[in-house]
């Protein structure tokens, strides 16, 4: 997978338990119960299209039309899905975690937005910080200061408060995108 530009591979390592599981469940369909809560979870949390892309991919369509609509992530997770189908060897490594600093810009660019007033925006990102929340670690420390960035917060010490370096490091980007953003 290394031959993949540096965002679509960490778009598919970021959900390569998913893009596993879907491509089981189209070879066994006993397996779809296993799928069910992800697929609501995902489209509880905006994820609507894939979702109702996923779903026409178990029911077996396999035609390039079913990308229509789709955002670029979005794109890259079905793609990945049929390519998955076709060649098994092609799917990514679910062991292989991506790297969390790639995620900056993007994560600037949703806290931004849900600052200015942007619904969907503060939607997306309370969905995010509960599952951050949830995964512990580094992560749960950036999901609980996920208000405090919304609202304006860029003390590096009260963000970074229990982090590794590692999470410091994910935070220092953050801020600096965010600055990107807001350069006054």
């Amino acid at each position: 997978m290394t031959s993949l530009p540096e965002k679509t591979e960490q778009i598919i390592q970021m959900h390569a338990d998913m893009i596993h599981l879907v491509v089981n469940v189209c070879l066994n369909r006993n397996l779809l119960p296993e799928l069910e809560p992800a697929l609501q979870a995902a489209a509880a949390n905006g994820w609507g299209a894939l979702v109702a892309t996923i779903r026409q991919i178990i029911s077996g369509r396999r035609d390039s039309s079913l990308l229509s609509g789709l955002d670029d992530e979005d794109t890259v997770i079905a793609q990945t899905i049929l390519r998955g189908l076709q060649d098994p060897k092609s799917l990514p490594n679910p062991a292989t975690k991506p790297n969390p600093t790639f995620a900056a810009p993007g994560l600037a660019s949703m806290i931004n937005a849900a600052a200015r007033g942007d619904i969907k925006a503060l939607q997306l990102l309370a969905g995010m910080a509960e599952q951050m929340i949830k995964a512990g670690g580094d992560m749960a420390r950036l999901g609980g200061a996920m208000h405090g960035l919304i609202n304006g917060e860029r003390d590096i010490d009260k963000l970074c408060k229990g982090m590794t370096t590692q999470g410091m490091q994910l935070v220092l980007l953050l801020l600096e995108e965010l600055a990107k953003l807001n350069p006054h």
